[in-house]
């Protein structure tokens, strides 16, 4: 298979995967970009121009996600765990709900019921609110079919993980006063249920979906645009023109490139299938096996989702839920998002040296300072958005709204250039700038869907825990850590990674945010440990992207195989070893919360801060690769396992000796330094006794 086809497999895998995979024809090709395209322009004049209330703007907003899956995904996917290929073929009905080619009836007909359901709340909305605690029938019964398709549009989107939680949540809350002691609560009435969950901004139309609406979208539609513009491409040229020349270049700037992709992204396989069509064959063309090129794309584009300004898009939701503003979020994310992606460079060198991989040489590397100026245009929406965001600190809205503008203004520029250099009639380039235009609002309402209706079925969950299962969750865990820090802290990551394998990122870090995070916070106290409520909720957003390439499901891994060639599941392992250094990074900030930021305001503070955070990565590294210039020897080992343990828990060292947790810091600093330097320097030391 060549590298085009290799590529191509990954686009439809990601295609199917993300968009469903619908190849439809005449007029039904049109129907899916033109409604996603409408939803952009609806989201885009919200800031400005339509001054719409927030219960509005949620209900329109999770109307178009609903109609857009109804449209793009079968009732069936033609190979799953439930429907086998062979059966489609043999069985009428299930070839006519697994069709692709075409909107079945049945499939538009559950969509428009569905859009309905969700407009029932602006349409009747003074009605609602005087009926408010005392449903009448049809609004339950509107409210039933909501939850129902809502959850149903999950499972198709999003795959049966969502909608299973979501459903036994439901269930519980009815029946909860049957459970053991330990876990009961008084249960529920079928009409108070569903009247929080379908009629009030505490369950499906919450701060979750809230968040999707007015902020969320804008990224992803900004990111969409980026992309369309050229903006993905320079990306990945720009960081192989930087690091392309030095040993293992290629997957260094396979690194970058997905972190500079990530930070206008909110999808890890998007992000794989993006930059890994052209660093995987790089890699491998510089001597990575395909497993570890894979691999190292794999965990590149899953860590891109820490990078600001989106990560992943739940960015905006973290601030919702803490009560901090953006910049805060922002503030105490960077630090520990730029050591992740310094230490998997760092792993690629180390790679690198095992592989005795030899720099790429200088001719097959674009000109760096070249390839900056081919497209530093690409940068100008980019430093506004920033600047309006840290500078000006306006809201995220406003930002990405203007960010947005300037895109479009570029996009037209470029095609006005164009047709002044190339002698392009006006009509050819207005007609190729307006198709630009429609391509990216169509992909930007195609990228939202599944998170829109991912944050609204995980406000269901949210809803039923607010009923008073909240408390009952917070007992059993409490029992089950024994009301110790750390066993909930191990609690939380597994419980994180294997909700993960099913869930998307965002609603993964909704669930086990409103379940967990108080928790870690409550048991922290007890313990005498101050655990901020952003480290907590950051904790958990860490364990629900490093979910991404967990196998067996790590969607991320089956792409980047594609393109490799390479086992998807050995993919995949090997990818979550890469990422064990950024599972280490949450407990760092829990204990360790400078790492945040918190409390500090001095540039030397954070200069301290940032190296020795990235020592204590660099030394993890060392460690789980039991190589630096050469295999660790026992002692080498040992000082890199003591360097981690004084880095990470200086607080500790601090109390038990009583020297300052600045100078432990230092010594694990040195410590590290010294093992680094005595690797490098033993070979030559033992040549010379020779």
């Amino acid at each position: 298979m060549s590298q085009i086809e290799e590529s191509e497999e990954a686009k439809r895998l990601a295609e199917e995967v993300e968009f469903g995979g619908r190849r439809l024809q005449s007029w039904q090709a049109y129907s899916i970009p033109i409604v996603a395209a409408a939803w952009s322009l609806f989201q885009l004049a919200l800031p400005q121009v339509l001054l719409l209330s927030a219960v509005y703007a949620r209900a329109i907003h999770l109307a178009f996600a609903l109609l857009l899956v109804y449209l793009s995904f079968p009732f069936f996917k033609s190979r799953g765990i439930f429907v086998k290929k062979g059966w489609v073929k043999k069985n009428a009905l299930l070839r006519y709900l697994s069709r692709t080619d075409r909107i079945s009836v049945f499939d538009l007909v559950l969509g428009i019921l569905a859009t309905a359901a969700a407009l029932y709340l602006v349409l009747d909305y003074e009605g609602i609110g005087q009926r408010q605690g005392a449903p009448h029938g049809f609004d339950l019964l509107v409210g039933v079919v909501l939850i129902i398709l809502l959850l149903e549009a999950a499972r198709r989107a999003l795959g049966l993980a969502l909608p299973l939680i979501a459903g036994t949540f439901i269930l519980y809350s009815l029946v909860s006063e049957w459970m053991p002691d330990l876990i009961a609560f008084r249960s529920s009435s079928l009409e108070k249920l569903i009247g929080k969950l379908s009629m009030s901004t505490e369950g499906i139309y919450g701060v979750p979906l809230d968040v999707s609406a007015s902020v969320v979208f804008l990224f992803v539609l900004f990111g969409a645009m980026l992309e369309r513009a050229g903006g993905g491409y320079y990306f990945i040229q720009l960081a192989y023109s930087l690091l392309g020349r030095f040993r293992g270049g290629p997957a260094k700037a396979a690194v970058l490139a997905s972190g500079l992709t990530g930070m206008v992204s909110g999808s890890s396989i998007a992000n794989t299938v993006t930059t890994g069509t052209f660093t995987i064959p790089l890699m491998k063309k510089a001597g990575y096996p395909a497993v570890k090129a894979g691999a190292i794309e794999v965990a590149a584009s899953t860590n891109g989702q820490l990078m600001p300004p989106i990560m992943g898009a739940a960015a905006f939701i973290i601030a919702e839920y803490t009560g901090l503003s953006y910049f805060e979020v922002v503030r105490a994310a960077i630090v520990p998002a730029l050591i992740a992606y310094i230490g998997l460079i760092y792993i690629t060198h180390i790679e690198a040296l095992k592989l005795d991989i030899q720099p790429v040489p200088k001719d097959e590397v674009p000109e760096f300072w070249k390839t900056f100026f081919s497209g530093i245009h690409f940068l100008i929406p980019l430093l506004l958005l920033l600047y309006f965001l840290m500078i000006e600190r306006r809201s995220a809205q406003l930002s990405a709204y203007y960010a947005i503008l300037s895109l479009i203004g570029l996009m037209l520029l470029k095609n006005v250039v164009l047709a002044l250099r190339k002698k392009v009639a006006w009509k050819d380039s207005l007609k190729n700038f307006g198709v630009e235009i429609f391509e990216s609002l169509a992909s930007g309402g195609r990228n939202m869907m599944g998170i829109g209706v991912a944050v609204a079925a995980a406000g269901i969950i949210v809803g039923v825990v607010t009923l008073g299962l909240g408390g009952a969750i917070s007992e059993v865990v409490a029992v089950l850590s024994g009301g110790r820090l750390i066993p909930l802290l191990l609690i939380t990551a597994a419980a994180s990674l294997i909700l993960g394998m099913g869930l998307p990122t965002t609603a993964n870090y909704i669930v086990m945010a409103t379940l967990t995070a108080p928790i870690i916070v409550q048991l922290g106290g007890d313990a005498g440990l101050v655990v901020p409520l952003i480290a907590a909720h950051l904790f958990v957003f860490y364990f629900g992207i490093l979910s991404d390439d967990t196998p067996p499901v790590g969607l991320s891994a089956y792409a980047a195989s594609a393109i490799s060639k390479a086992d998807p599941i050995r993919t995949g392992i090997q990818g979550f070893r890469y990422d064990m250094r950024t599972a280490i990074l949450p407990f760092m900030f829990i204990f360790n919360t400078d790492l945040l930021l918190i409390g500090v305001t001095h540039w030397w503070e954070i200069f301290m801060i940032f190296g020795s955070g990235l020592a204590a990565i660099f030394a993890f590294v060392s460690l789980t690769q039991n190589y630096i210039y050469q295999r660790n020897r026992i002692w080498e080992a040992i000082g890199l396992l003591l360097t981690v343990a004084v880095l990470l828990r200086p607080d500790f060292f601090e109390a038990q000796f009583g020297l300052e947790r600045w100078w432990w810091k230092l010594i694990g600093i040195t410590l590290f330094f010294f093992i680094h330097l005595s690797q490098k320097a033993w070979p030559n030391l033992r040549r010379h006794a020779q």
